[in-house]
């Protein structure tokens, strides 16, 4: 159960905790954010959640694989 929790903790909610050292605000206020929104919305901020972790995905792997222009 341990293992789980690291992994949720790892992966879900590093949107949160990105937006919030990018924005000067606690990651916690931003997860008591998006679950208020996502309450009163009917669940569209967890698009936009899904959106962001997606777009960080993207960048981590783009930032690890070798320029092209090194050959």
């Amino acid at each position: 159960m341990e293992r789980f929790q690291i992994f949720i903790e790892k992966n879900a909610f590093g949107v949160c905790s990105r937006l919030g050292e990018k924005l000067g605000i606690a990651s916690s206020s931003i997860r008591i954010f998006f679950i208020y929104a996502s309450f009163i919305t009917v669940g569209s901020p967890i698009i936009i959640y899904l959106v962001l972790a997606f777009i960080m995905n993207i960048r981590k792997y783009m930032r690890k694989r070798d320029p092209i222009w090194y050959y």
